[in-house]
């Protein structure tokens, strides 16, 4: 491993990128650990999980960057280890004969420190910069989607600021004149989302493609389908002086839904391998810079960590230095792009967050609501009409979506119904959500640094926090004198906070973001910062730094255990309360962003829920499960089946091994069925399927190595497919795969179906202010998934919890309550989608992939009520003004959004009157005939592009 900086001297440089001699490495045999090469080469995960949490994990807090494997344990003799051409070498040193190192690895370190030498020393005048924006899915207005990021407002910030500091760039005065020139350009004229830079004829591509073969077997013949016209490949982006600015080309299966049934992850593309290979040799870049999180090559087939020379990030990325903007709340994909595509990463911050606020009908409804309590008990004649228009008002909002349920009963007691309702407008109005996207190079104003601020004091205080004690901290007083406005006798605790607070305040107006670009590309040492959620951590400031995550050896914390404890305690009341009854079987989603931020307390709530919790050694490691006894547990174990997403897996091993171990333990132990559900369930499956305790016992599921996601959301968002059954069959098949105690992989389908069958409840934990269930359809894709394949595996429904711990203590919602929160306090509400839209282009996707979430829950769940969509047309399609306003910012997008709407109708999510469904035929007619005229008029001033070198 080495860090992420580069040597001091200098270089000349050229205008491509410089080959590199083979730099010789003596005397490296001692630092090699005892990795068995063999074992790794053939292994799809790669390291194992304590070589990964040790040489991996650990190093990242100090910064370090590029993890490669060169060298280990071996019981061979000058054999290849990996698969790759090169026969290994015994190291010189005669007190290692175990000893050996991969030598196409070791270059390939070699090779990769030469061009993080070379970058250092040439003048930034001289230098190459390839930068990589994201587009998926392909022709759907999403070119520069990143989270939370304002990407072309970013990227001219970043343009201008490179400008100033010497390179040689060439861009548009403004950001409208950067997107159109990136956006725009030939692009009617090839059928693109954006222009074509360059053409890779297809003879040139057969004959450099070194892994042709792997390709074509899986895409066809060269150049393919995907961004090709039959004689070329299509490079899309804009070089403006020394930087070209390249469009990353999607996955290749968009449009080909069987594709995403596979359970492993294909090859790269032609077009994929192309874009790449043209930034490295064509361009010849001397560093790439991903811009925003996050893209898609960390995600291509190859091992989880410690990558040899057959896994498709390796190949791609070469020895090019990777730089990486990534969002400082998500450690976790971060990781995987450091482990993967050998990424410094450097961090940027998430929009500020609010309080949602009323708006229009819910703001009259609580002018109701106020008046009514100033009336007297007695005064009849005024509180009849009264309550009789707060009952329709209600009814029109649909509030009694949030709670308000007591509406049907105002006659009875009216006083109970008004304080129903104000509950529910208090939720509302208190919930805080983000605002807007972040740009890169702006820091928060006054306004934005009072919010992130309060919502910091009220998280620690859980009560809200002074405005004047916060404005006094962003004003400038001293600690003293602001705690003084808080409490007028000062503790020693919120002398403290306060000070917190003034620190937060003073890195919040710090531009680390880019200065930190600005050092990565000089190969300059980027600092390592903990990554996670502002609110929870403000340790993540300032931004602009190398993002690392956790000491795996401590997860989960003593706080998580306590707290995931409480957290199933809630789960299971909320489920009694409705149903009468204790589960029998919770099939719970475990990611590996909220684990980090929550110190891996969703893993301690799924011990809890089992009986279970973490036996940690005697220097307070991480060793595996123990059962907790049934008289201190009080209730009984709850047989749980966790999907983890393939971050989770990849980042988190020991314990993957943890949980596997509690589940066993509990299915073994000699305990009576009523009060051990999961030994019940595991003997009954043992004798249905005719195996062993331990098949049967098997409780934790993933993808196979190397593969990611479930490809539930992306079936939903291309639309192909007709039955629920078959969103079902993709989850099962991609997240068959179970991980025991080996922490191997098996490939379980029977066992994963027979124990979906006793699920009752699926249940994930929401724990980031920035997401929503509606925002993020990694969430459809992973508790939709299961909650859709529960149901047909049980034949029946089953109900699906959201635990919301944003705020407090945390809440426990269904489904159904969680999107009609997120319906009011985001997609309806102005103070949110003003918020995107002020961001032009990318707000408007942002509320697309809004409308698409929402959909998806339909889809996998039919937690979704009516009203909901009839609101959204109204607010976005049916209105004149709002409907021509999208397709002037993103006419992709805007169809798309109208599209989502009727698509919806046609599934019989919704059942709009004869009115309002000719209204959304004749504006979706409008924005399609919108989009071909724009298209138009884009082509009759296109470029050429430049032929490929």
């Amino acid at each position: 491993r080495h860090h992420n900086g580069g040597f001091n001297g200098r270089e000349p440089g050229a205008r491509r990128a410089p080959g590199f001699k083979r730099l010789e490495l003596n005397g490296l045999s001692r630092h090699i650990r005892n990795i068995e090469l063999e074992a790794w080469g053939a292994s799809g995960a790669g390291l194992t999980p304590v070589e990964a949490t040790i040489m991996v994990a650990i190093p990242e807090l100090d910064g370090a960057a590029a993890p490669t494997v060169y060298g280990g344990r071996s019981a061979g003799a000058g054999e290849a280890c990996c698969g790759c051409d090169k026969a290994c070498v015994f190291p010189t040193s005669a007190d290692a004969p175990a000893m050996r190192v991969c030598e196409e690895r070791a270059e390939a370190i070699a090779a990769r420190v030469a061009r993080r030498v070379a970058l250092k020393r040439t003048p930034r005048g001289q230098r190459t910069i390839g930068i990589v924006l994201f587009d998926f899915p392909p022709n759907a207005g999403a070119v520069g989607s990143a989270a939370y990021l304002s990407v072309f407002a970013s990227l001219h910030n970043v343009l201008r600021m490179l400008k100033a500091a010497g390179y040689n760039i060439d861009a548009p005065a403004d950001v409208d004149g950067l997107r159109d020139a990136i956006l725009t350009g030939n692009a009617a004229q090839f059928g693109t989302d954006g222009n074509v830079h360059a053409f890779i004829p297809a003879d040139d591509h057969v004959r450099r493609e070194p892994h042709l073969a792997e390709i074509e077997s899986q895409w066809g013949a060269a150049p393919g389908r995907q961004l090709a016209d039959g004689r070329n490949i299509f490079i899309q982006g804009a070089e403006f002086g020394d930087v070209f600015v390249g469009l990353q080309p999607g996955f290749g299966y968009e449009g080909d839904p069987m594709r995403l049934l596979f359970e492993r992850g294909f090859s790269a593309t032609h077009a994929f391998s192309a874009f790449y290979r043209y930034l490295r040799e064509d361009f010849g870049a001397h560093a790439v810079l991903h811009f925003g999180t996050h893209g898609a090559l960390e995600f291509l087939p190859g091992k989880q960590v410690g990558l040899s020379a057959a896994c498709w990030p390796e190949r791609l990325i070469g020895e090019t230095p990777n730089f990486y903007l990534y969002a400082a709340n998500n450690p976790s994909e971060g990781a995987v792009a450091k482990r993967r595509s050998h990424a410094t990463l450097i961090s940027y911050l998430t929009p500020p967050v609010s309080q949602a606020g009323l708006y229009r009908g819910l703001l009259d409804m609580k002018d109701s609501l106020d008046h009514w309590r100033t009336l007297p008990p007695g005064d009849a004649a005024r509180r009849a009409p009264l309550i009789e228009a707060i009952r329709e008002q209600a009814a029109a909002l649909e509030l009694r979506a949030v709670g308000a349920e007591t509406q049907e009963d105002f006659d009875i007691d009216p006083d109970a119904a008004v304080l129903a309702l104000s509950n529910a407008l208090r939720e509302l109005e208190q919930t805080l959500i983000p605002e807007g996207l972040h740009v890169i190079g702006e820091a928060p104003n006054r306004e934005e640094r009072i919010g992130y601020l309060s919502a910091i004091a009220e998280a620690r205080l859980e009560a809200p926090a002074e405005p004047a004690w916060i404005e006094a901290i962003v004003g400038g007083a001293t600690a003293e004198h602001a705690a003084s406005l808080r409490e007028a006798a000062i503790s020693p605790e919120i002398v403290s906070l306060t000070e917190e607070l003034i620190r937060a305040n003073t890195r919040l107006g710090e531009d680390g973001e880019l200065q930190g670009v600005l050092d990565a590309l000089d190969g300059g040492y980027i600092r390592p910062a903990p990554g996670g959620d502002l609110i929870r951590n403000p340790e993540i400031l300032p931004t602009g730094r190398n993002l690392h995550g956790f000491d795996p050896f401590r997860l989960p914390s003593a706080f998580a255990v306590k707290d995931g404890a409480a957290q199933a305690a809630r789960l299971l009341d909320r489920h009694l309360a409705d149903e009468g009854a204790l589960p029998e079987t919770i099939a719970m989603v475990l990611w590996g962003t909220d684990n980090l931020k929550a110190g891996g307390g969703p893993i301690a709530q799924a011990l809890s829920l089992m009986g279970a919790r973490p036996r940690f050694d005697g220097y307070g490691r991480l060793c595996g499960a123990e059962l907790t006894p049934l008289e201190e547990l009080g209730r009984p174990r709850i047989d749980v089946v966790m999907t983890l997403s393939g971050i989770f897996r990849d980042l988190l091993p020991l314990q993957v091994k943890m949980l596997a171990e509690a589940a066993l333990l509990a299915a073994q132990a000699d305990e009576p069925d009523h009060l051990n559900f999961i030994a019940k369930h595991a003997r009954a499956q043992a004798e249905t399927l005719g195996c062993d305790l331990e098949t049967a016992a098997l409780r934790v599921f993933s993808n196979a190595d190397g593969a990611y996601g479930a490809n539930v959301n992306q079936m939903i968002d291309d639309g192909r497919w007709s039955d629920g059954d078959e969103l079902a069959d993709v989850f099962e098949s991609r997240k068959c795969f179970a991980y025991g105690t080996s922490g191997k992989p098996m490939r379980q389908p029977e066992v994963f179906t027979e124990a979906l069958k006793t699920v009752e409840t699926t249940y994930q934990n929401l724990d980031s202010l920035e997401l929503g269930v509606t925002t993020l359809d990694q969430y459809v894709d992973m508790l939709g998934g299961v909650s859709r394949a529960a149901r047909r595996a049980r034949g029946g429904d089953v109900s699906v919890y959201i635990g919301d711990q944003t705020q407090g203590d945390g809440k426990v919602r269904s489904l159904a309550e969680q999107v009609r929160l997120e319906t009011f306090t985001r997609t309806l509400n102005p103070r949110w989608y003003e918020g995107l839209l002020r961001h032009g282009y990318e707000g408007v996707r942002n509320i697309e992939n809004q409308v698409t979430a929402t959909m998806g829950w339909s889809a996998t769940t039919g937690a979704v009520e009516p009203w909901v969509y009839q609101k959204i047309s109204e607010t976005f399609v049916l209105d004149d003004a709002m409907r021509k306003r999208l397709a002037e910012l993103n006419p992709k997008a805007s169809v798309r959004l109208a599209d989502r709407l009727m698509e919806a109708h046609e599934r019989d999510y919704w059942r709009p009157d004869e009115a309002t469904l000719e209204a959304l035929r004749r504006a979706g007619d409008e924005l399609e005939d919108q989009l071909e005229g724009v298209g138009q008029a884009a082509g009759s001033a296109a470029a050429q592009p430049v032929a490929a070198e």
